[in-house]
């Protein structure tokens, strides 16, 4: 319906507002600490500027690429995001917009839905994984991920515990019990959409986490599973080599901001890694992807595809990313509003602003394709780029 249709992300955004309860909103917002990083993220690429043709351009533009051995119609991807409870079909309904998209679906292994169901709506599903519980635990969910279909394994690691925010942590429940009733009950009613929504569904946001488990065992709540990623030493490069021999498929590293940890992922065998602060809630005052994507993709970018998520909302973001070396991008915060907003159609429409974006970038660069695409064709000010971690 035209009445729900948005024409930015932005728009996006603020319809998500006006549906979730508070709290659930500003989970979706959070950023650690002072937020700085959050920020940041996505004003960084307001820096950046275009150098457009007016003559002698194309009549058409090629927006399709591959990343990890996928075909896609366009270099935006969907980020592995946890617990997706904005919304009842939650990433079902993003991995059915991604596939009516042509492009790929990365699930969280704290998803809310089972990577069976996700495959079944996307069979272009990669799957996301944390260095969590002993090696036996960890082989199990790889294996089920294989069973189930994922073409690709995504190795997260840019996480480090924040837990101080300074406009306070939202309120996000391990279950829907009474006391969670009672707290979230009067935002329930103050937004009538969402409630009715999952009146509708027939049950209540479900916050457990099935894709950490084998199947027959019974899921772990987000939180449960949360602490035992925490009491789980950190992995070393010998363990995340282990991993990567493990999967029998391509695999991406994501959470990279140094040159040197991009070539040591390089060095494991990796096929991707993304440039990544896990969209400012890492380590805060970080620097933005965008910032430390060149240098990382000159170093390494003839050996391994190099992507890059945080920050973007426009399909301009997505043209200066790729100019400056990266073969796709990924997008979180941007597709949870749209799903937020209006479910599949959210997401969908999401994409479609980014398409649209991409295409008329494109087309004032003077560009047939995204793979044409220069540093040349981006205006970089003075002291925009960091070159973190570029040790020999």
């Amino acid at each position: 319906m035209a009445g729900d249709w948005f024409e930015s992300v932005a728009a996006a955004r603020r319809r998500a507002e006006r549906t979730l309860p508070p709290s659930v909103a500003a989970a979706l917002r959070a950023g650690a600490e002072a937020g700085v990083t959050l920020s940041q993220n996505e004003a960084a690429f307001g820096e950046l500027g275009f150098a457009p043709t007016v003559a002698g351009k194309p009549g058409g533009r090629d927006l399709s690429t591959s990343v990890m051995g996928q075909p896609v119609s366009m270099p935006v991807l969907i980020s592995p995001t946890g617990v997706q409870a904005v919304h009842p079909d939650a990433e079902v309904a993003v991995a059915r917009a991604a596939t009516a998209r042509g492009t790929v679906m990365c699930l969280s292994a704290f998803g809310s839905k089972p990577i069976e169901e996700v495959v079944a709506a996307n069979p272009q599903t990669m799957f996301q994984i944390y260095w969590c519980g002993s090696r036996d635990r960890i082989l199990q969910r790889l294996e089920r991920a294989s069973g189930a279909g994922a073409t690709g394994l995504i190795i997260t690691l840019d996480w480090s515990f924040v837990h101080s925010r300074d406009w306070g942590s939202p309120f996000i429940p391990q279950r829907i019990d009474l006391q969670a009733m009672l707290r979230l009950g009067p935002e329930g009613i103050r937004r009538p959409r969402w409630l009715c929504r999952w009146l509708r569904a027939g049950h209540l946001p479900d916050l457990a986490v099935p894709n950490m488990t084998i199947p027959g065992e019974d899921p772990p709540g987000f939180f449960d599973a949360y602490g035992e990623w925490m009491q789980t030493p950190p992995p070393t490069w010998e363990d995340l080599a282990w991993l990567r021999r493990q999967w029998d498929g391509p695999c991406m590293i994501k959470g990279i901001g140094r040159v040197d940890d991009a070539r040591r992922a390089v060095d494991i065998g990796a096929t991707a890694i993304s440039v990544s602060n896990h969209g400012g809630n890492n380590l805060d005052t970080t620097p933005a992807p965008i910032r430390v994507l060149q240098p990382i993709a000159d170093a390494v970018g003839g050996d391994i595809e190099v992507l890059v998520d945080g920050g973007i909302r426009r399909g301009s973001d997505v043209v200066k990313a790729l100019a400056l070396g990266a073969r796709a991008t990924l997008i979180g915060r941007a597709y949870l509003w749209g799903l937020a907003a209006n479910g599949q159609a959210g997401v969908e429409n999401v994409l479609d602003v980014l398409r649209a974006g991409i295409d008329s970038a494109l087309l004032g660069l003077g560009r047939g394709s995204v793979t044409e695409l220069t540093p040349g064709d981006v205006l970089v000010p003075p002291g925009f780029g960091v070159d973190a971690g570029n040790a020999e």
